[in-house]
């Protein structure tokens, strides 16, 4: 008897964790709808645990991330289906919340900006796409590569994080299942084990919840590694609409204490930019003395705090 081409594939289904069948669900959609918001409600909050069981990992991803964007590297998210759409979505938001170029994060989903909206047939299944939209991107040593993928074993997520090694760019695997295949290609592997979904094949549940939970994490804990806050203060925003300027005031304000009047006059000052600003309220210096002494910092506002004359800086 012939054997199909899926068997082995569904096989394989079946030893992951995200694919497994919940029996004691199968009649699901015969309960009521706050039964089901229940349910789907307890399944989420495994998922903050499961992260957690994985932070020393992360945490090593996250540093080895800072520093090579530190000499002007990117960071580059590619994934199929959910996991390449949380990738741009992560990316997306960068640029707008700490800054940064949006060239600096960038997000590739599998099957191009079509397969955002639609599945794109096949792409998820080629690892020769996954180097093709690399090699577009000019991935060098410099480079971080995050390959994104629930079940760990998707072609073009774990191509995607062989090519780049190749190439010798930083390479994170992000997973949701135990061993995976993903994992193993990465130098760094995390696999945040999620569990069985509530509707089986649905990755986009739990699994997605934990894949968003980690880019969060890697990006934005990157980002403070790169100078871009000061303390908990969101200090490399660009105010380029009403609340974001008002936000700016805000931050000056929390971050020096000064009065509205001074706050207003240093952003003024510094055409608006709140790290400038903060510095030439607390360090006593002119505009041009604290882009100056930022450019020399790299953009860090403590070191640059550090470099003024006295103790400007509060306790």
């Amino acid at each position: 008897m012939p054997t199909s081409p899926y068997d082995a594939l569904r096989s394989e289904l079946d030893t992951l964790t995200t694919e497994a069948y919940r029996p004691e669900l199968a009649e699901i959609d015969r309960r009521p709808t706050l039964d089901i918001a229940r349910l789907m409600n307890e399944g989420d909050a495994l998922v903050p645990a499961a992260v957690a069981r994985e932070l020393p990992r992360i945490a090593a991803a996250i540093d080895a991330t800072a520093a090579r964007m530190a000499r002007g590297g990117r960071l580059l998210y590619l994934g199929a289906g959910t996991a390449g759409r949380l990738g741009v979505l992560d990316a997306s938001e960068c640029p707008p919340t700490f800054n940064t170029r949006p060239e600096d994060v960038v997000g590739i989903v599998a099957g191009g900006p079509d397969a955002m909206v639609t599945a794109v047939e096949g792409a998820e299944d080629s690892e020769e796409m996954a180097a093709d939209d690399l090699d577009r991107c000019r991935v060098g040593a410099s480079d971080v590569v995050v390959g994104i993928s629930a079940s760990g074993r998707t072609p073009y997520a774990v191509g995607a994080v062989r090519h780049a090694r190749t190439l010798g760019a930083l390479t994170i695997g992000l997973s949701c299942n135990a061993g995976s295949p993903l994992a193993a290609a990465a130098e760094h592997g995390i696999e945040v084990v999620v569990g069985p979904e509530l509707i089986a094949g649905s990755t986009r549940l739990k699994a997605g919840t934990a894949q968003k939970l980690v880019l969060n994490m890697i990006s934005t804990i990157s980002m403070v590694r790169l100078g871009k806050t000061y303390g908990n203060l969101m200090v490399d925003v660009r105010a380029s609409n009403e609340k974001l300027r008002a936000r700016s005031r805000r931050i000056v304000a929390l971050a020096t204490g000064a009065t509205e009047q001074v706050v207003e006059e240093a952003l003024t000052a510094t055409d608006g930019e709140v790290k400038n600003a903060i510095l030439a309220i607390l360090g006593g210096v002119d505009a041009p003395t604290a882009a100056r002494l930022l450019a020399e910092s790299d953009g860090h506002l403590r070191e640059a705090l550090a470099t003024v004359d006295g103790d400007a800086e509060p306790a």
